[in-house]
């Protein structure tokens, strides 16, 4: 799948599991224990999400594509 929504990935220490995180789809979550899979499967979710969301007939938010900013 080739989407343009924002993925945050990073280590959970408490889990020991990598995380993948889409912050514009709620709830939108996977993980793995390496970086890769944990991608790969928060493809699979974006994925169910969006497909759940047009069963329902609930809006699928546009990606926005904009970077993040730490401070």
């Amino acid at each position: 799948m080739n989407n343009k929504y924002q993925i945050i990935l990073y280590w959970s220490e408490e889990d020991s599991l990598y995380i993948a995180e889409v912050p514009e789809l709620a709830g939108c979550i996977a993980h793995g224990t390496t970086d890769s899979e944990a991608l790969r499967n928060v493809q699979d979710a974006i994925a169910l999400w969006i497909d759940t969301a047009n069963e329902f007939g609930d809006p699928i938010p546009k990606p926005k594509g904009r970077r993040l900013v730490f401070a």
